[in-house]
């Protein structure tokens, strides 16, 4: 993969967004990356991060990796994770060598580092990535909540699930409800990305089994958003952080453009994103909400 630059479809958004000369100006953040000094502190710190990558089949998945502090070791451009996805999620047992995108994200804090590479080992629960791109997000539209371990979870591992092609009533409250979630997106050349997601509830609408959501004002980046105009193939995750159940969505999404302002707009930017779910399946993570964070 060449991680040189913005590629073709984000250079495309930002034109279509008029922010190409804004843009220019983040061309750094994609430089390769160091893993090191305060990057590598502020990785240590986490312990939740969620993972895009495919699974045997080819499926694009974004699912949840948790952790004691200091599962998530930078070192030159290496990133270590002392994790995987565990039976029952639907990145278990995941082919390597492939694209991966990992996102590390404090809730509390509102800090988010998105590391982008090639998955190059997962031996003995243990995975490795070779970053090509690591920057930090600003805090915009994270919904700040503590996050604590959930000593029974273990016992509750669910088994590998089925699959389902289509959203039930229960899947669309947690959607219809929920106030963050978190897209997977890739592109042919340039890998695999993990972001998040967050506006106030119902920001994410179920339309005869189709989900919609506003694309916010951001850092101009447009990295999930050129992927997926190259490339429609989307994974999404919503969790009930009061339950720790979690629902993992395939499907392809499109960038719809309207009007700013005009009706259907709710972000403002005249951008929003359509996701058609082709696959839908269960889980459960083990984190709970303890409070909201102040």
């Amino acid at each position: 993969m060449n991680a040189s630059g913005f590629h073709e479809g984000e250079r495309a958004v930002q034109a279509r967004a008029g922010v190409a000369d804004e843009a220019a100006r983040l061309h750094g953040m994609l430089r390769p990356p160091w893993l090191g000094g305060g990057l590598r502190a502020a990785l240590a710190a986490r312990t939740f991060a969620v993972l895009t990558a495919r699974d045997r089949d080819g499926v694009l998945w974004i699912s949840p990796l948790t952790g004691e502090p200091g599962f998530l070791d930078g070192d030159g451009t290496t990133l270590t994770v002392a994790a995987a996805p565990p039976a029952g999620d639907p990145l278990h047992a995941l082919p390597v060598p492939q694209p991966a995108g990992l996102l590390a994200i404090d809730l509390g804090l509102r800090r988010r580092i998105r590391v982008n590479g090639r998955l190059t080992d997962g031996t003995d629960g243990v995975l490795t990535i070779e970053a090509e791109q690591a920057f930090g997000n600003c805090p915009a539209h994270i919904r700040p909540r503590l996050l604590a371990p959930d000593t029974t979870a273990p016992a509750r591992a669910p088994a590998p699930g089925a699959v389902r092609a289509a959203l039930d009533d229960r899947d669309r409250e947690l959607i219809e409800g929920a106030d963050t979630f978190f897209l997977g997106t890739t592109h042919p050349d340039r890998g695999t990305d993990a972001s998040h997601k967050g506006g106030a509830p119902g920001f994410v609408r179920v339309e005869d089994g189709e989900l919609r959501w506003p694309d916010y004002a951001g850092n101009n980046l447009f990295t999930s958003l050129g992927n997926l105009t190259v490339d429609p193939a989307a994974a999404l995750l919503f969790l009930d952080f009061t339950t720790g159940r979690t629902l993992h969505l395939g499907g392809e999404a499109t960038v719809e453009w309207l009007d700013p302002g005009a009706a259907g707009d709710e972000g403002g930017t005249g951008r929003r994103v359509r996701f058609r779910p082709r696959r839908v399946r269960g889980g459960l993570v083990p984190l709970r909400e303890t409070a909201p964070a102040l």
